[in-house]
């Protein structure tokens, strides 16, 4: 009977976390062609990702607060863990991809961040020890050859090398969004590591602001899509409100339902989501070795996954949705 029940919870657990971590997915995929329109119109990165952030972090707020019940001790305990989530995992993460995608498209930058568990096979690694499988190995190794058509650098075509590395530090930041996110040993709630990293970043964005460490400028000019021109409002209110908030709540909720192991591999599809955003809105898409090229890092992260050990099913899940994404 125990049996039978298990398998019932795991089933309902599918039946609706699946469509919240492809909705999460598809939610995260768009900032990237929102805020180029942005960028166009003459917003800096800076500014588009500080006003993310904002909006991140005061809707998760409260659910943070309600999750801690009280137990603000944990809080003071992680101070260190917590700022460097906000700053690696969040800001770093946000800011460097909409750095990215100012100069190159927003698909191609996204899949460069997506390499991020390669860097964590190589970080537990050389930090813990954890050598990697064979299979590892190879997923890696299929994912550099995909990076090298993505990139277009046989065709000696120039690429972008400002935009290329501004992609490989938010794969950094998302690297690091894994690693930390991985720690059970805070005690902390995931939606409160979440809330309080998201607002340690866009106070931290504010500062680095204010004081012109961070280039900051927006206006009021309409932008201009490929389906047409729109109020500044509508990409700031779609990034702010659906590719972050909505996003963050949809992928918490489906990754508890999920676990996360299989929401991550569900999360791969923030990056035909923005492929397919970069289209709609941009009129943005790879030829045909970028083409191959993307399924070639596509199939390499997913063989890198394929050789992880299993992971354990006790314990609160670990938030392994994009940042973003």
């Amino acid at each position: 009977m125990r049996t039978l029940t298990d398998d019932t919870r795991v089933r309902s657990g599918l039946r609706l976390g699946l469509p919240l971590a492809i909705a999460a997915a598809f939610a995260f995929g768009m900032s990237g062609a929102w805020a180029r329109g942005l960028i166009d119109a003459g917003w800096t990165p800076g500014a588009a990702v500080t006003v993310r952030i904002w909006v991140a972090a005061l809707v998760l707020l409260v659910p943070a607060a309600i999750a801690l019940r009280g137990r603000w001790m944990l809080l003071r305990r992680n101070l260190g863990m917590i700022a460097a989530y906000g700053l690696l995992a969040v800001t770093a993460t946000q800011l460097f991809y909409f750095q990215a995608v100012a100069v190159m498209d927003v698909g191609l930058a996204l899949l460069i961040e997506y390499t991020a568990p390669i860097a964590v096979v190589l970080w537990l690694w050389m930090r813990r020890g954890e050598k990697p499988t064979r299979r590892s190995i190879l997923g890696a190794l299929i994912a550099f050859a995909g990076l090298v058509l993505m990139l277009d650098v046989l065709s000696g075509r120039s690429v972008d090398v400002g935009g290329i590395l501004w992609a490989f530090g938010a794969m950094i930041g998302a690297a690091a969004y894994f690693v930390l996110s991985g720690r059970s040993d805070t005690g902390l709630p995931p939606i409160a590591l979440a809330g309080s990293g998201l607002l340690v970043g866009a106070v931290g964005l504010t500062v680095a602001g204010a004081v012109g460490i961070l280039p900051i400028a927006w206006n009021t000019d309409d932008v201009t899509y490929r389906f047409g021109t729109v109020s500044w409002f509508v990409p700031v209110l779609a990034i702010g409100i659906i590719a972050t908030a909505l996003a963050y709540v949809l992928g918490i909720a489906s990754t508890r339902l999920l676990g996360s192991r299989l929401a991550s591999f569900i999360a791969l599809a923030e990056v035909v989501a923005a492929l397919l955003f970069g289209w709609l809105l941009l009129g943005q898409l790879p030829n045909l070795l970028q083409g191959l090229g993307a399924v070639l890092v596509l199939a390499g992260v997913v063989v890198v996954k394929l050789g992880e050990p299993a992971a354990s099913v006790s314990g609160d899940p670990v938030l392994d949705f994009a940042e973003t994404p």
